[in-house]
């Protein structure tokens, strides 16, 4: 068997449908999204400036809070400028590793604020709870480590499943009814 037959196709190229059978419409919902892209960037960045030029604010909430904005952030990135490409400049194709990309971050930020909900949620019971011992629970390394843990258990279970899928091969193109990669 020659060497050219025995390779894995893993160069797909997977076509984003955006919403199907809206494709005349695309221009008209790009504008809410961008306009929507563009205040969560800036909304999410000014709380960000804010908490770290503020001394005051360096507070276990507002710890937590800026831990939010940076998932935000991060799920916005990932996931709104390829819906904007396909709505502005019909640039349907994406490529497999692209395509996983998506599939690691998207849900990496989506444990990852989920996490830091229950988080803030706690914090707000110690300081309903436990008002006194507040400071004394709540410290900076805690908060770091508490953190540090809610990415690190959103890395374990999604980072599995790029490498799975990767295994499969791809050797036709690939149509999704979706405006960017999901499971």
């Amino acid at each position: 068997m020659s060497a050219v037959n025995d390779t894995k196709l893993n160069s797909a190229v997977f076509l984003l449908t955006g919403i199907p059978g809206q494709e005349d419409v695309h221009l008209c919902i790009s504008i809410p999204f961008c306009l929507v892209y563009i205040i969560s960037i800036l909304g999410n960045s000014v709380i960000l400036f804010i908490i770290k030029t503020d001394p005051s604010l360096h507070e276990p909430m507002y710890i937590f809070l800026s831990m939010l904005a940076i998932t935000d952030l991060g799920i916005s990135i990932a996931t709104v400028p390829t819906i904007l490409g396909i709505y502005l400049f019909n640039s349907r194709e994406i490529s497999l590793d692209a395509c996983l990309a998506q599939l690691f971050f998207i849900p990496l930020f989506q444990c990852t604020e989920s996490s830091i909900l229950l988080l803030m949620a706690f914090d707000r019971f110690i300081a309903i709870h436990n008002p006194l011992r507040y400071a004394s629970i709540l410290t900076l390394p805690r908060i770091a480590k508490m953190g540090l843990v809610a990415v690190l258990r959103a890395m374990v279970i999604i980072l599995p499943l790029p490498f799975l899928l990767k295994r499969f091969q791809y050797c036709r193109a690939n149509v999704l009814s979706h405006s960017y990669c999901v499971h």
